[in-house]
C-alpha cells in the first residue's frame, strides 16, 4: 500500500503517534487507542488512511463506524465493506488484518465493549437514526 496525501493535522497526530509508541502524547487525543487504518477506496481502489479508536476483543481490534453521531457511515466504512483487506497501525505494528462487520448480538455486545472503554461514544446513538456498525479487524493470514 503506497502513502496516501495527508492533511497536516493527520500528519501530525501520525508523527506524535509513532513517536510514542502508537499513542498520541498532546492534546485531546494523548493516551487513547487509536489505530492508523489503512484501507482501499470504494470507487478509486486508491489507498486511504484515517485514524480510528478501537478496543481490544480477545486478539481483535474492534471499531465503530460512528462518525460522531452523523447519520452518515465514515467512508473507511464503505472502503472496508468494498475492500475488507486493509492494514491497521497499533502500538506502532503494521498489521494486515480484514475486517467483518458484527451483527445481532455480536454487535450489541461489542458496541456496550466500547462504549464502557471509550464513554464518549455513549452520545452518539443519541444524535442518530442508524445503528452504528461494529467492525471486527482480524489478523489476515
Amino acid at each position: 500500500m503506497t502513502e496516501p496525501e495527508l492533511d497536516d493535522w493527520t500528519k501530525s497526530l501520525i508523527a506524535d503517534m509513532r513517536a510514542h509508541g502508537g499513542r498520541p502524547s498532546q492534546g485531546w487525543a494523548a493516551g487513547k487507542t487509536f489505530a492508523i487504518l489503512t484501507s482501499k477506496g470504494a470507487k478509486t481502489g486508491k489507498d486511504r488512511i484515517a485514524i480510528t479508536t478501537y478496543h481490544k476483543d480477545g486478539n481483535r481490534w474492534v471499531i465503530a463506524a460512528s462518525k460522531g453521531g452523523s447519520d452518515e457511515h465514515p467512508q473507511w466504512y464503505h472502503n472496508l465493506k468494498a475492500n475488507p483487506e486493509a492494514m491497521i497501525e497499533v502500538d506502532n505494528e503494521v498489521v494486515p488484518v480484514r475486517a467483518t462487520e458484527a451483527t445481532g448480538a455480536e454487535r450489541d455486545r461489542l458496541w456496550n465493549d466500547h462504549v464502557a472503554q471509550l464513554p464518549e461514544f455513549g452520545e452518539y446513538p443519541k444524535k442518530t437514526n442508524r445503528v452504528i456498525p461494529m467492525i471486527v479487524l482480524e489478523r489476515a493470514g
